[in-house]
C-alpha cells in the first residue's frame, strides 16, 4: 500500500537519481572510467523526473521538494546515503 500521492514510476527515477548524483558526487581519481556513463544517466533520469506526466496534471497533489524529502526520507530508513 502507497502512502504518497506519487505514481511508483516517478518515485523510482527520482530514486535512482539520487543514488546517481550521490554516486557522480564521490571522491574519485581524475579520469576515472564511468564518469560520463553517470552523467549521462543522470541527466536521462532528470528528464523522466521533470517531464514526468504526473507533473502535466492541473494540481498535482504534492510538489517536487515533496518528492525529494519522500524518497530522502525512505533512502534514510533504510539506511542508504542520501544526496
Amino acid at each position: 500500500m502507497r502512502h504518497h500521492p506519487f505514481p511508483d514510476d516517478l518515485v523510482l527515477a527520482q530514486e535512482a537519481w539520487t543514488r546517481t548524483y550521490a554516486e557522480l558526487a564521490r571522491p574519485r581519481t581524475p579520469g576515472a572510467a564511468g564518469v560520463t556513463a553517470l552523467r549521462r544517466r543522470l541527466i536521462r533520469l532528470s528528464a523522466a523526473v521533470y517531464f514526468h506526466p504526473y507533473w502535466a496534471r492541473p494540481r498535482p497533489a504534492a510538489g517536487r521538494a515533496d518528492l525529494l524529502r519522500q524518497v530522502r526520507d525512505a533512502q534514510r530508513a533504510r539506511g542508504e546515503a542520501a544526496a
